[in-house]
């Protein structure tokens, strides 16, 4: 399992606030899904360089009301940056990034070579590998 670290930075906050994010992992993807609902997605920004993907965006107060009008406000509006230390086994040339009803999903590949392998163990001590990718490895009776 390859882990994604939160950068020490990102802990403090960068601009007015920091959207939730969940991170998990199966054999063949890292997915990040971050909420950042209210957010048009032409002012979201997601990159990749030198294993470090950071996602930036803006939610822009709506200036439609008069402020004299509001009671309380405690949705964050502003700018902020997340920034994640990615593992030497993401394929940056195949990473996938959707935004539906206020979740940004990024889904991040993982090479092949880093996908587990199954190898069967024969009796008589001969071994073969077989182009399955099973989590676990076998014994044949």
């Amino acid at each position: 399992m390859a882990i994604v670290y939160f950068r020490d930075e990102d802990m403090a906050p960068r601009g007015n606030w920091m959207p939730p994010v969940d991170v998990y992992e199966d054999e063949h993807n890292i997915t990040l899904k971050i909420e950042v609902p209210g957010i048009d997605d032409k002012d979201v920004d997601v990159r990749i360089e030198n294993n470090t993907l950071t996602v930036h965006g803006e939610r822009k107060f709506e200036k439609e009301e008069k402020e004299e009008n509001y009671r309380r406000v405690e949705r964050q509006y502003g700018s902020f940056t997340r920034t994640f230390a990615l593992p030497n086994t993401v394929d940056h040339e195949n990473v996938q990034a959707d935004y539906d009803k206020g979740v940004l999903k990024v889904k991040l590949a993982k090479k092949a070579e880093a996908k587990p392998k199954q190898i069967k163990v024969n009796v008589g001590g001969e071994k073969t590998l077989e182009s399955k990718e099973p989590k676990s490895v076998t014994k044949a009776a």
